[in-house]
C-alpha cells in the first residue's frame, strides 16, 4: 500500500513540474483594425483563419495579449453578427411611428368623409318622437308587469334624446 501511493506521486511529479512554453506570435495588428465593420464582408477562409490565430494567442497568458487581440476575440464571440445581428435596421421604430400615424390620420380621414354623405339622424330620435311613444305604449298598457304601464314605474321609457 504504500509502494502503491508512492509510485503515484513519482508519476505525478514531472507532470505538476512541466512547465509549457509557447512561441506564439502575435496577431498582426492591421488585419484587427476595423473587424468588427469588415467581418461580415471577410471570406469564411480569412474569418477561420483569424478565429484560428486568435484561439491559438488566447492559449497563452491573457497579459500578452494587445488591446486590439482583446477587442477582437470579444468580437468574434459576442459581436452583433450573424444571429446576433439585430432584427431591424437603424430608424426602424421611427418607419413604423409614421406609418401608424399615417395609418391613423387615413382612417380618420375616410371616417369624417363617409360621415360628411351620411343622411341625419331618424324622425324617430327626436325627444318629441320617444315621448310620444312612451304615451302611447302607456295607452296600449304595453308590459304591465315591470314595463312602462306598471304601477309605480320611474324610469325614462323610450326617451333616449336629450
Amino acid at each position: 500500500m504504500l509502494r502503491s501511493s508512492l509510485a503515484r506521486s513519482v508519476r505525478a511529479t514531472p507532470l505538476r513540474n512541466a512547465v509549457g512554453v509557447r512561441s506564439v506570435h502575435a496577431v498582426s495588428t492591421p488585419s484587427l483594425i476595423d473587424l468588427d465593420k469588415r467581418w461580415e464582408s471577410m471570406a469564411r477562409e480569412e474569418q477561420k483563419d483569424l478565429m484560428d490565430q486568435l484561439a491559438e494567442r488566447q492559449k497563452g497568458p491573457w497579459t500578452e495579449l494587445t488591446l486590439a487581440e482583446k477587442k477582437a476575440a470579444y468580437y468574434i464571440a459576442f459581436g452583433p453578427y450573424g444571429p446576433r445581428a439585430p432584427l431591424h435596421p437603424p430608424k426602424f421604430h421611427l418607419k413604423v411611428f409614421m406609418g401608424v400615424l399615417g395609418g391613423l390620420a387615413a382612417s380618420i380621414t375616410l371616417f369624417l368623409g363617409i360621415r360628411s354623405f351620411a343622411a341625419g339622424p331618424p324622425h324617430t330620435m327626436t325627444k318629441e318622437w320617444q315621448e310620444a311613444t312612451n304615451e302611447y305604449l302607456k295607452e296600449q298598457k304595453s308590459d304591465p308587469i315591470t314595463g312602462i304601464s306598471s304601477e309605480g314605474y320611474k324610469g325614462p321609457g323610450h326617451v333616449q334624446s336629450k
